[in-house]
């Protein structure tokens, strides 16, 4: 049974992340199809892979009066919010609706923690160090605190922490808070940070590669962890906006197939994608384009390429640009959800980046290389460990508002 909803307007959105600071550093990346991953000169040992690392975010300065939130995480928060005049549309927001109004969901696999390892690793008397002695850092709901805090929001403010899908849930959370009126409008986004905890975790479930990541290649050898920093502002569609971008509807599933392993034919994949068209609306046929998940290790892609070539016409056209900008991890959901909607606003297909030899497993639908072309209805898909997933289903209202 179709249980619809409405869709949203997506009135602002940004992102941060190894491709640079703000919507036309994407584009101009995406376009050029400039990968922003470099070796690993973070983690505290020696570990050969390549990472994206955002440039400049150990210079970034918290406000004095938000000095209890200072850590890697957080500062890259702020080097986002900052970015697209989105601070100052967040404020409006907020001023427009009232603080109380206003929600806040934000998606994070692993916080503060990069401040937690360095308090650990520069003991003093057992203790942490005076400068990390701070509780409001050590905390999963650091980074929604810190925010919350920066733009003055009363509402709901939630931390959703599902591994890879987490920023791709708060669309859905967002969604559900608006329908019941309980708010009139979201925040919603997501911020990882570079930690040795994701990069030395990864590394010993051998999935993270010594070179760059090649999703969907045929000799991919897992993926490049990167962080990033993303929002998006969620209103109801009337008179207050005109925004043409709308958020249509989202899917979500629990598979619970393995704890670290997607299952292999895609079950809890195609549990959200019928979800999302349930709820938007749609189906396969209307679908334009998808950003995939795609991280390059072997068997999400393997899983994603055979849910690809099962579900979908072969007018849909399907890439993963994790080749450019690393995984994300808890920001991955929101910073592949703004490049769908770049991709939407501007009509073009990014191409799969990396890919030196296809995967013979890979059907008609990939785009290896960009394509110029109209999008009307496009999805973003995120799988997460434990088999959390989620699909988003965004559209273009009015096609020439989106095209620049």
């Amino acid at each position: 049974m179709r249980v619809t909803t409405l869709p949203l307007a997506v009135s602002a959105y940004t992102a941060t992340s190894a491709l640079g600071l703000g919507l036309d550093a994407h584009l101009e990346a995406l376009r050029q199809q400039h990968s922003g991953l470099r070796t690993n000169d973070f983690s505290s040992a020696p570990l050969p892979c390549w990472i994206g690392r955002v440039a400049g975010v150990e210079h970034v300065a918290l406000p004095s009066n938000y000095a209890e939130w200072d850590c890697r995480n957080n500062r890259l928060a702020w080097l986002g919010l900052k970015q697209d005049d989105f601070l100052t549309k967040a404020r409006a927001a907020r001023e427009r609706y009232g603080a109380a109004r206003l929600a806040l969901l934000l998606g994070t696999s692993t916080a503060s923690i990069g401040a937690t390892e360095e308090g650990y690793r520069r003991l003093e008397n057992e203790r942490l160090p005076a400068d990390l002695h701070r509780t409001s850092i050590h905390t999963p709901h650091s980074l929604t605190a810190f925010v919350a805090a920066a733009l003055d929001i009363k509402g709901p403010c939630m931390t959703i922490s599902t591994a890879c899908s987490s920023s791709a849930k708060v669309f859905a959370s967002a969604q559900r808070l608006i329908r019941l009126g309980l708010v009139d409008a979201a925040i919603v986004g997501g911020v990882d940070s570079l930690c040795d905890s994701t990069l030395f975790g990864f590394n010993a479930l051998e999935l993270v590669s010594p070179e760059p990541c090649r999703p969907f290649d045929a000799a991919r050898r897992g993926i490049s962890i990167g962080e990033a920093a993303g929002f998006a502002l969620l209103e109801r569609i009337d008179a207050h906006t005109d925004a043409p971008l709308h958020l249509l509807g989202c899917g979500e599933s629990s598979d619970a197939h393995h704890m670290s392993t997607p299952d292999p034919l895609g079950v809890g994949a195609e549990l959200a994608l019928r979800d999302v068209f349930d709820r938007a609306g749609l189906d396969a046929t209307q679908v334009d384009y998808i950003n995939l998940h795609g991280t390059a290790s072997q068997k999400n892609d393997a899983m994603e390429a055979g849910l690809v070539a099962r579900m979908f016409p072969l007018h849909t056209r399907v890439s993963s640009t994790k080749g450019l900008t690393g995984h994300t991890l808890g920001a991955a959901g929101i910073v592949e959800a703004v490049i769908t909607l770049l991709a939407l606003r501007d009509g073009f297909v990014p191409g799969n980046a990396g890919v030196s030899e296809p995967d013979p497993a890979c059907s008609e639908h990939f785009a290896w290389h960009n394509e110029t072309r109209p999008l009307q209805v496009a999805l973003s898909h995120s799988f997460g460990f434990g088999g959390s997933n989620a699909c988003l289903a965004f559209a273009c209202a009015d096609r020439d508002a989106c095209t620049r």
